[in-house]
């Protein structure tokens, strides 16, 4: 067993997930992230260092629970920092960079060795879906495999995203929260609504596989989730015509939102970014802009 340690500091990428029509299933990490730092304390209780509002808080209670529980370890005390740049509730993958970075620290400080699949898999059934799970702790474009009948991950394929591309994320000043979004979809699909979706979430992730980025261009149709999240987002449906009509390969709704992404080449993320800030603030919505390279480096201990 490798030795323990008593501070920890564990970086983990922020990401986009579902990329149009892979619905739990495609994931994207992004150079955006935050760090978490895990340091031994007495008693058996997550403390903060500085006050986390009630949703974190639970998030990291939830996460080390899970942990003590399947690595079979006793339950110990923890004082715990969050720190970095991805934002809450906005679609990039911020509740991961938390589990994960509780998981992988208390992996760390109790020296029980996890593999990287390890932490998707335990990462996975906090979320619910694997898809940011994988790409924040695998780091570049994973595509996640979940049991059927069960919903646990069962595995990923990893492919490093090429260099030539970046992430142009337009993020409304509107929070919209995993759950509050899951609420508007649909229980039952149009049959060739999924088909069309499954023809483009196939092409997307093919072309990323094999380096062929100039066939993104207008490649994403999503008919599983964006119909019906995207109006929910004023600006939202806009700032991706708009990203695209001033030069980027194609776009996507961010997770279930509120942030909007376009893929782009470097030379027309300026442009690009400006139009998709225009289409937010048309709608009368205030919007930050990000220019973001892919991370494929996922999770790291530092």
């Amino acid at each position: 067993m490798k030795s323990p340690r008593d501070t920890v500091t564990v970086r983990v990428p922020g990401s986009t997930s579902n990329c149009g029509a892979g619905f739990d299933t495609l994931g994207l990490a992004l150079a955006i992230h935050n760090r978490v730092t895990l340091t031994r304390a007495a008693g058996a209780a997550a403390v903060p260092e500085r006050p986390v509002d009630a949703r974190a808080q639970g998030m990291v209670d939830e996460a080390a629970a899970k942990f003590f529980q399947t690595a079979g370890v006793a339950p110990a005390g923890f004082r715990y920092r969050i720190a970095g740049d991805v934002p809450s509730a906005r679609g990039l993958g911020s509740s991961v960079t938390v589990i994960a970075g509780i998981l992988a620290g208390l992996d760390q400080l109790h020296g029980t060795r996890w593999t990287p699949h390890q932490l998707v898999a335990v990462a996975t059934e906090l979320e619910g879906h694997p898809d940011n799970a994988s790409a924040g702790i695998l780091g570049g474009f994973c595509v996640a495999r979940c049991d059927p009948a069960t919903g646990a991950y069962v595995d990923a394929v990893r492919v490093a995203v090429p260099a030539d591309l970046v992430f142009v994320v337009a993020s409304p000043e509107t929070e919209l929260l995993t759950k509050e979004s899951r609420g508007v979809l649909p229980a039952t699909l149009p049959y060739f609504d999924a088909v069309k979706s499954i023809n483009s979430a196939a092409y997307l992730a093919a072309a990323l596989a094999a380096g062929e980025t100039e066939k993104l261009r207008h490649a994403v149709g999503d008919f599983m989730h964006e119909p019906y999240r995207l109006p929910k987002i004023p600006g939202a449906r806009e700032a991706v015509a708009a990203g695209v009509a001033a030069g980027a390969l194609t776009g996507w709704l961010s997770g279930s939102g509120s942030s909007v992404l376009c893929v782009a080449r470097p030379a027309t993320a300026t442009p690009v970014a400006a139009a998709m800030r225009g289409a937010f603030i048309a709608a009368g919505v205030g919007c930050e802009t990000r220019v973001l390279a892919a991370d494929n480096t996922g999770l790291q201990v530092e």
